[in-house]
Formats: C-alpha cells, structure tokens, sequence
C-alpha cells in the first residue's frame, strides 16, 4: 500500500510539474467593460472578445478583471480596471502568475481618450510615442500661486513650473516606447479608413480654427498623458502640452489624454527587471472618444458635462477604430511570429 502511495504521489507532482503554461503573442489590454464581455453595450474589451474570440475564462482574483484566451492561447485579454492604480496592480498580477509565460508576448494596450484639438479629431487613433505621468508633483490652489507663474502645478521635488534642470531620478514620471515598434506599428495602420458618422461630423464643425480637429478621423502619433484625475478645459490642455514637453525635453507632443498607461507601463517596467516579460514591446493604442478643451464660444463645464462616458459623440466610432487599427497590428505579429517572437519589428523613424 504504501509504495501504491508513494508512486500516486510522484505521479501526481510530475503531472502539476507540466501543468499547461499559456505563452501567449499577444496581450490586449482595455481599461473598462460597463457590463458584460460581450452581447450588451461595449466598452473597451467586448469588440476584442466577440471578433478574436476570446472564450476561454481563466480568474485572476488578485487582478481587476479575468483573463479572457482564444482557442490556442495565442492572444489573450484582460480589463486593468480605470486609474493608474488599477491598471498597475492587474498588469503585476497577470505577470507573476505562473499559468502564464509572458516573456515574448507583445501588450496592445487599446482604449478611449480625450484628444488635443491642435492635433486630431473625435473618432482617430493615435500611436503612443511617450507616455507621461500627469499625477506626480507638487500643486499649489490656482487662485494662490505667484503672478508670474504659469500654473500651480509644479515637477515633483522642484520649486516653480518647469524648473531645470529637470530630474530624471522618478523613473515613473515618463516612458519611451520602443521608437522602432511605434513606427512600425502606424507604418503598418497610418491608412487605416476610419468611421466616420453625422454625429461625429456635428461635434466636429463646432472647433472652428483647428483644422485637424475639423478633419475626417484619422490615424497619427503622439505622446499620451496619463492621470487618475479627469481634467478639462483650454487651460488644463495648455498645462498639459507644456507638462509632456518639459518631461520629455522637447521629444514630445501631447496628443491624448488617458487614465492607466503609466500604470501598466510601470508595471510592465519591474515585470521585465524580474525576467517574466519585456516592456520593450509595450503599444499603446489611444482613440479618440472626445476633445479635451471646450470648442470656441463655451466654457470647460459646458464642454466636459455636456458628454459623458458611453455617451460621447465619438464613443462607439472609438471603441471600433481601436479595433480597425489595433488588429491588424495583432494579426501580423501572430502571422510573423517566427521572426518577431525573437526580435520586435521596427520601422525607421522618418
């Protein structure tokens, strides 16, 4: 009886010892689902559940939202859950779990976002080339900072707005993405054709003198600023123009506006220093659900309350662009993935 013992038992720990360990290409990451995965109103995820069919559930308790896997395992996806903070801790909890090797897999992170009127309109998709934390610093009340200074948020450890020399030793205030995979990503999308609808044509024609405002939508890059707090407004939009230029030393050109990327990024960041995946093939993907200022002629309070989540003019034509230009960048990662599983593609920068 008890060699019959001794050898269920070994048995038994050779087979946990080859428990299946999913390798996924590719991780779609969203930010929000208001309901179910799939078949009621979407959010950031269900385009990618229903179309890549994304059927197989694994729970995550440590993490916002479970694990949703294709057939073969080859893509897999999750909801971080909205804020920096969220997406920080499910990013960290999706990459210390064993069942999972992500050291090759690519992260498409694919979400709504305000978008800078100088820049672009309502319904486009925009590549990431920098990621900034519009959370770290230090912030005096508007109406008692000093006459001279140009707002009341001042860089983290310095004495007035964009002192410099500008530190570099937060390591979480900004994040490069790989330039080659940025580049090959909108070389591979850039003429992508996106929806367009009277609703967003309406919205559009009110941001008279900003023509990349008023232009069909469209794919471009930019660097995406990430803070926990919704902000609104000219003067918000002019703060965080200069926010991403100062951080990035003039690289940078503030385009969206968005809630948990440098919460995965940071999280993606310290999962690579570990060994279990490689931020360097980190993409951010940010579509355009709204305008971050006020057209001319209202005020911020009309502009921010006069839309709202699920109900922008551009909400369900950027949940579908993310899909129209995010997926064609999955299916050619998992069609090269011979080449790319060893070396992430690369475009030069033009």
């Amino acid at each position: 009886m008890r060699k019959i013992t001794l050898l269920f038992l070994l048995l038994a720990g050779l087979n946990a010892g080859h428990a299946e360990v999913i390798a996924p290409k590719v991780v779609v990451v969203a930010m929000f689902e208001p309901g179910q995965d799939s078949g009621d109103v979407p959010g950031e995820f269900q385009f990618w559940v229903e179309r890549l069919k994304l059927d197989r559930t694994y729970a995550l308790p440590s993490a916002y939202h479970d694990v949703r896997s294709n057939a073969d395992g080859s893509v897999i996806g999750i909801v971080t859950g909205i804020g920096n903070t969220r997406a920080a801790a499910t990013i960290m909890a999706l990459g210390s779990d064993p069942r999972f090797d992500l050291t090759k897999s690519y992260w498409l992170v694919a979400g709504i976002a305000g978008i800078d009127p100088e820049d672009g309109s309502i319904g486009s998709a925009v590549w990431a080339d920098f990621i900034v934390n519009g959370d770290l610093g230090h912030e005096i009340d508007p109406r008692e900072i000093p006459a001279d200074w140009p707002t009341g948020y001042v860089p983290l450890r310095k004495g007035r707005p964009y002192e410099m020399p500008r530190s570099t030793e937060e390591t979480s205030q900004v994040f490069q993405l790989e330039p080659g995979l940025v580049n090959w990503a909108y070389e591979l999308t850039k003429n992508t054709p996106l929806a367009d609808s009277p609703g967003l044509q309406e919205r559009r024609a009110v941001y008279t003198g900003f023509p990349n405002a008023q232009r069909q939508p469209f794919v471009l890059k930019g660097a995406t600023l990430s803070s926990e707090t919704y902000w609104h407004g000219k003067l918000m939009n002019e703060w965080a123009n200069a926010w991403v230029k100062y951080h990035t030393d003039g690289r940078g050109n503030f385009v969206t506006t968005a809630m948990e990327d440098t919460g995965t990024a940071q999280a993606l960041t310290w999962l690579t220093r570990a060994g279990k995946a490689d931020v360097r093939r980190l993409l951010v993907l940010r579509t355009a659900s709204n305008y971050d200022m006020q057209w001319p002629g209202a005020t911020a309070a009309q502009s921010m309350f006069g839309e709202k989540i699920g109900h922008y003019s551009g909400y369900i034509p950027s949940l579908e662009a993310a899909f129209r230009v995010g997926n064609p960048v999955v299916q050619a990662i998992l069609a090269g993935w011979e080449k790319f599983k060893v070396e992430p593609p690369a475009a030069k920068q033009p």
